[in-house]
């Protein structure tokens, strides 16, 4: 985790980036095929990411307003979820999409790992000390400390909708009306964060010392584009 003194200077920061329009009006999703990857009676596609100190997930089928949830519970560090159907997944031109709550704790309650091509990295929503998200890792900088970073305020007990595009050129991600990242690959170098992230490969949801909840999970391939 990053000093004190940088979580601040986020904060500080975190109005000017707003005002300065990085976070955008809402973008709709492209369209393409949709398949569910939770079909909220079970983990079926999941397992559990086996992080050393992980808390237990279990389906809850009426966790809020009578709607089923996968409820993922604090750990020492890291818990979550990891896709076993790798093979089934699109590498570019698709986008993920989610519904995520944090229900108690400090830090990131969402850290989507994706793949983007050959490589994957991770959208951190909420992280050093709950406030930070980003994609980690650019050119090995991490979600706090690369041109991704931006700063926001995630309350307990609210349903934030997140999702992330990936096509050859770009990787973007939105959570609710905002636009936080819209990023141009190029010849940059992704990288997951070195450490137990890994197991979230090649498709994982991951929370850090936070209980928290997601649904929706979706997944949307995307025509080609020439």
């Amino acid at each position: 985790m990053k000093s004190r003194s940088l979580l601040r200077l986020i904060r500080v920061g975190a109005a000017a980036l707003t005002l300065a329009g990085r976070l955008t009006g809402a973008d709709k999703p492209a369209t393409g095929s949709e398949k569910n990857l939770f079909d909220e009676r079970s983990l079926a596609g999941w397992a559990q990411s086996g992080f050393e100190g992980e808390g237990a997930v279990a389906v809850d089928p009426s966790f809020r307003e009578g709607r089923a949830a996968i409820v993922i519970e604090a750990g020492t560090t890291l818990s979550g979820i990891t896709w076993t159907r790798g093979a089934e997944l699109p590498r570019t031109n698709y986008e993920i999409s989610l519904e995520a709550m944090k229900l108690k704790g400090e830090d990131f309650f969402c850290a989507l790992t994706i793949p983007v091509g050959k490589v994957a990295c991770t959208f951190v929503v909420g992280g050093w000390g709950g406030m930070v998200s980003g994609i980690s890792s650019i050119d090995y900088s991490d979600a706090s400390d690369n041109e991704t970073t931006q700063a926001r305020d995630y309350v307990d007990n609210r349903w934030y909708k997140i999702r992330v595009r990936v096509t050859d050129a770009k990787i973007e991600a939105w959570i609710d009306a905002g636009q936080l990242v819209d990023f141009e690959i190029g010849t940059r170098k992704l990288t997951l964060r070195p450490g137990d992230i890994q197991k979230s490969l090649p498709l994982g949801i991951a929370t850090y010392m936070t209980r928290a909840a997601v649904r929706e999970i979706k997944l949307r391939t995307l025509p080609a584009k020439n």
